[in-house]
């Protein structure tokens, strides 16, 4: 709970880095510069090329998440509750209560606001820590869109923001929202904001790591890639293909 606490400290004082990891050895670099670390069920599409996260299970998350756990030393670690995993408060509970004991992550995020407010309010009664997600909703969502444009559309995302607030999220996820929805929706709670896609009016950010760094071909707007690791892994592997077909690998300083 001090790491949380330390969280919701930095709202309007420092800005709060976040960024996605689905194993230990990513995790392990992403713990030296990162204040929230997700398993995000994002990996369904990143990792195994589903069509949508709808696919994702809970024992797959559980599973990506015991090898981010052994990476991470510094970081909040939070992992996604993967879809129909929290239809009920009933539900939500066993689930979340699985997710936590299995990778001994320190919370969980469920994406909505009214529909699941009781599901949240019941993990929040029960000790389990909570970050919402409001905006564009992946797990539900039939078209991706950015959200905010319509005013019905604003008061509901600003409603459902205050009501998380309420139930006792510790942080809120705003994912694809319009600049100044989220600017206004940032500083009517008193919780931290961390944006996706939703400018820099909120008070942190986080990006799918795989594509930061450029190795999952897509193209977003709200992505920036920082590095080209595609590019660079072609090369080293059509290097090492070339020496060993070229018999120059393993050499005498790579054999026994």
């Amino acid at each position: 709970m001090d790491k949380i606490k330390k969280l919701i400290a930095k709202k309007n004082k420092t800005k709060i880095v976040s960024l996605t990891a689905y194993s230990k050895n990513v995790a392990s670099i992403l713990d030296q510069h990162c204040d929230i670390i997700l398993v995000g069920d994002s990996l369904g599409s990143v990792l195994y090329d589903y069509k949508s996260t709808r696919e994702v299970s809970l024992n797959m998350m559980i599973e990506h998440s015991k090898s981010v756990r052994k990476g991470i030393k510094n970081s909040l670690m939070v992992v996604d509750m993967p879809y129909n995993t929290y239809r009920n408060p009933k539900e939500a509970l066993r689930n979340a209560k699985k997710i936590i004991l299995k990778t001994k992550c320190d919370a969980v995020k469920l994406e909505g606001g009214k529909k699941i407010y009781k599901s949240i309010q019941t993990l929040i009664k029960n000790k389990i820590p909570v970050m919402g997600h409001l905006g564009l909703l992946p797990q539900s969502d039939k078209s991706f869109k950015f959200k905010g444009k319509k005013k019905l559309e604003r008061e509901s995302i600003l409603k459902d923001a205050k009501l998380l607030e309420k139930a006792g999220v510790f942080s809120i996820v705003l994912e694809c929202v319009e600049t100044s929805l989220a600017k206004l929706v940032s500083s009517k709670i008193n919780i931290p904001t961390i944006g996706i896609g939703a400018s820099n009016n909120c008070d942190g950010q986080i990006l799918v790591f795989d594509d930061l760094i450029g190795l999952n071909p897509i193209n977003a707007r709200f992505i920036k890639k920082y590095a080209n690791i595609r590019k660079q892994i072609k090369k080293a592997v059509s290097n090492y293909s070339k020496e060993v077909r070229k018999v120059q690998f393993p050499s005498k300083k790579y054999s026994y």
